[in-house]
C-alpha cells in the first residue's frame, strides 16, 4: 500500500491562516489531523508571512488549539527578513525597524543594531506590520532611504484578515515608503525565496511539502522553489481559482482539509484529452470555446482533481480559459458536496 501523503516527505511546511486557523480559532480537525502526522513521524514546520509576532508567541497560540509546535518550528518572515539584511550588511550594522517587537527581535538575533530613527544612519529600512505602525516611523523611513539606506519589506500582502473583515497589508504600508522616494523593496516573504530559505535552513529540510490555502503566495512560492506543494480548501482560494490557475500557481495536491495528510493521495492520469482520478473522468474541450466535460462518480475531491489536470492542460494548449468552461463540471462536483466559496 503507498505511504499516507505526509511520510512522503521530510518535513511538512505549513501556513498558518487559512491552513491551521482563521482568525485565531481552529479549523475544526486541522489541529488533530497534525498531531497524528507528527505521532506517525512526520516533522511539522510553521511558515508565516506575519511579521508581528515572535515565534514562542506563534507556538503557544497553536499549542492552546492543540496543535503541535515549538518556537523552533516556526519560521516568519521577519526572521527571513533579518538574515536577507545579514547577508547584505556588514555585522553590527544599523536597521531602522518600522514594525513590532518581533521585527527588532529578529534584527537584533542576526547580529544587527535596531534603530528608530533616520538620525542614526541607518544602513538599511525594513517594515513589517504592526498595528502600532504611525506616520513617524514611516517619515523616518522614508529619510533613510531616501539618504541610501537599502529598503526591505518583511512580506508585501496586500490585505490581511482581521476579526472585522479584510484590512490593508504590509504590502499596502508598503507603498507609503516607495511612493514617497520611489524605491521598491526588497521583499522576503512569500512567494519570494528568502522565507523558504529560512524555512529550509532552519527545519533541515530536504524533501519538503509547502501547504496553503493561497495560490498567490504558498503555492505560487513552492513553484519559485521547486518544491511540490499542497493546496487546502480552508481557506483563502477555492475550487474555481485552483482550476483556472496559470503555472507558476498549481499545487502538486488538491485537498479540502489537512486530514488527506494521512492517507495515500489517489493517483491522477493524465491523457490526450483530459485526466482522470478515482471514479471521475475529465475531458477537456474539443473547440477553442467549449467547455469541459465530466464524468463518473465518487468523492467530489477526487473529481476536482480530475477537473483541475485536464484544465489545466487545456489553459496550456489553448493559452488561456475561460471560467464558463469550467462551469458546469464545478457545478456537479457543488452538487456531491464540494463547497466552491
Amino acid at each position: 500500500m503507498p505511504d499516507a501523503l505526509a511520510a512522503v516527505y521530510d518535513v511538512l511546511l505549513l501556513d498558518l491562516d487559512g491552513v491551521v486557523y482563521i482568525g485565531g480559532t481552529a479549523i475544526p480537525g486541522a489541529p488533530e489531523a497534525l498531531t497524528k502526522a507528527k505521532e506517525n513521524g512526520a516533522h511539522l514546520g510553521y511558515v508565516t508571512n506575519n511579521a508581528s509576532r515572535t515565534p514562542a508567541a506563534v507556538a503557544a497560540l497553536l499549542n492552546g488549539m492543540g496543535a503541535p509546535a515549538t518556537a523552533a518550528d516556526i519560521v516568519t518572515s521577519a526572521q527571513a527578513a533579518a538574515r536577507l539584511l545579514s547577508d547584505k550588511l556588514p555585522p553590527k550594522s544599523k536597521v531602522l525597524v518600522i514594525g513590532a517587537l518581533a521585527l527588532r527581535l529578529a534584527i537584533r538575533e542576526r547580529g544587527l543594531i535596531p534603530v528608530s530613527s533616520a538620525a542614526e544612519n541607518p544602513q538599511a529600512v525594513v517594515q513589517g506590520y504592526s498595528p502600532g505602525i504611525n506616520y513617524g516611523g514611516f517619515a523616518e523611513g522614508g529619510l533613510a532611504v531616501r539618504a541610501g539606506a537599502l529598503f526591505v519589506g518583511t512580506n508585501a500582502d496586500s490585505t490581511i484578515p482581521s476579526a472585522r473583515g479584510t484590512a490593508p497589508g504590509n504590502g499596502s504600508l508598503l507603498q507609503v515608503i516607495e511612493h514617497a522616494t520611489g524605491v521598491k523593496p526588497q521583499i522576503a516573504g512569500k512567494p519570494e525565496p528568502p522565507l523558504h530559505r529560512e524555512s529550509i535552513i532552519r527545519t533541515g529540510a530536504r524533501r519538503p511539502l509547502v501547504i496553503g490555502d493561497r495560490l498567490d503566495t504558498d503555492i505560487e512560492a513552492a513553484y519559485n522553489a521547486d518544491t511540490d506543494s499542497l493546496l487546502v480548501l480552508t481557506g483563502v482560494d477555492g475550487p474555481r481559482s485552483v482550476v483556472l490557475a496559470p503555472p507558476h500557481q498549481r499545487p502538486t495536491y488538491i485537498a479540502e482539509t489537512l486530514d488527506a495528510l494521512l492517507a495515500p493521495y489517489p493517483q491522477v492520469d493524465r491523457t490526450d484529452d483530459g485526466a482522470s482520478c478515482a471514479g471521475w473522468t475529465a475531458t477537456a474541450p474539443t473547440t477553442e470555446n467549449g467547455t469541459l466535460t465530466l464524468t463518473g462518480d465518487g468523492t467530489a475531491i477526487d473529481g476536482l482533481r480530475a477537473l483541475a489536470a485536464a484544465a489545466w492542460a487545456a489553459h496550456d494548449q489553448q493559452g488561456s480559459l475561460d471560467p464558463k468552461q469550467v462551469a458546469d463540471p464545478l457545478d456537479q462536483l457543488a452538487a456531491h458536496g464540494l463547497k466552491l466559496h
